[in-house]
């Protein structure tokens, strides 16, 4: 048996994998409604930063993995003495749990990120930008920050001092603004025996700043892939990782950028489950329990995954059963529903992939943006607020 602390829709997704090789999977988290809950072998009903709630998941399971990386690490270390099997390990998931210290060991490696400079280092009196740097900026909060939660746009002075003041700035980050042509995201593994395997590179768009559509593969030259592999084989290896681990980068006039890094399966890896050989959840699932991790390969042309998103106002929104009918009667189109409720606005309710047929890029391009508007005309994105 192998446990997950986090009971959400990655966890979910691994339960899903684990079913399909006979592996039982034992979930902490904090609700039985939570999406793993249905479909665990058990269930340790607690927050997935308790403690007492993990030593009880650990029981009779033989490893152990995390759906994200919101955990409490340094309780969590007794554990590990204790000979229980973290993947990651406590040791290579503790740098990457925080953008400040995300951003140092980049720095360390010379590994390209936006220029950045910890909030704290703004004189809270006269607080002025970094030489150089212009309005806006990206501020980001160093924990906890998913989805465009944690991460506001500066316009002014006056907005900065007003972030100084409302926050712990040594919480906090400040990254100038980027003008980059994509965003790129790569999903990768790494095993005990440090064989590293790779997903294709993939282009992401957003939408207020969460997560719209992904396509793969990236229409991007093959350097561009290299150079993002070997960014994400040098942390993998620095870090003696084992586990599933993503970057999100800019691509742009600069070259490839690091933007973030998420240890753990990732919304942008979705298109996995139908489209690859093996899935980033099967990835996860067979580095937990130990077995041979198969290469991932692209077994279509290429995939489109696209968020469903909770709808602002459900009075006018065609009503949720049809609108999930009519996506799964699309061609080509494989549905999947987290089991969430209610309908919250914003909120990753679900997501479907398309699986796309043509072999060159400019068309399955034209062919992925064909069936986006297909998708969005069932279910639309959510208004922009204050529109």
């Amino acid at each position: 048996m192998i446990g997950v602390v986090g009971g959400g829709q990655l966890a979910r997704m691994l339960v899903q994998a684990a079913s399909a090789r006979h592996i039982p999977i034992a979930v902490q988290t904090g609700s039985s409604d939570d999406p793993a809950a249905a479909g665990a072998s058990r269930l340790v009903t607690a927050d997935p930063r308790d403690v007492a709630g993990t030593r009880r998941l650990v029981e009779g399971c033989d490893g152990i993995t995390f759906e994200n990386e919101w955990v409490n690490i340094d309780a969590l270390i007794p554990l590990e003495q204790q000979g229980v099997r973290f993947r990651p390990t406590l040791a290579a998931l503790s740098p990457l749990v925080d953008k400040l210290s995300q951003r140092q060991l980049l720095a360390d490696l010379s590994i390209p990120t936006p220029p950045w400079v910890p909030l704290s280092r703004v004189a809270p009196s006269q607080p002025a930008l970094p030489s150089g740097w212009t309005f806006p900026v990206m501020a980001k909060a160093a924990k906890g920050g998913y989805d465009g939660k944690g991460t506001l746009v500066l316009e002014s002075v006056e907005e900065l001092a007003q972030l100084i003041r409302r926050v712990r700035p040594e919480e906090w980050l400040l990254e100038a603004w980027v003008d980059y042509e994509q965003e790129l995201a790569l999903v990768v593994s790494r095993d005990s025996q440090g064989r590293v395997q790779s997903f294709p590179l993939v282009e992401t768009h957003q939408s207020q700043r969460v997560c719209n559509w992904v396509l793969a593969p990236a229409a991007v030259d093959q350097a561009v892939e290299a150079f993002a592999y070997n960014v994400a084989a040098s942390l993998l290896t620095k870090l003696n990782y084992v586990g599933v681990l993503a970057l999100e980068f800019f691509h742009g006039p600069v070259g490839l950028q690091v933007n973030e890094i998420a240890p753990r399966t990732h919304n942008s890896g979705h298109f996995s489950i139908e489209a690859c050989s093996s899935s980033q959840f099967d990835q996860q699932l067979c580095i937990a329990a130990g077995l041979p991790v198969p290469s991932p390969e692209l077994t279509s042309q290429g995939a489109l995954m696209v968020n469903l998103l909770g709808l602002e106002d459900h009075s006018t929104a065609v009503p949720l059963n049809e609108r999930l009918q009519a996506l799964s009667e699309l061609p080509e189109t494989h549905l999947h529903w987290y089991g969430k409720d209610p309908e919250t606005p914003g909120r990753k309710l679900g997501h479907v992939t398309v699986l796309l047929k043509s072999d060159d890029a400019a068309a399955r391009q034209a062919e992925a943006m064909q069936a986006l508007a297909s998708i969005r005309r069932i279910w639309p994105l959510p208004e922009e607020k204050g529109v």
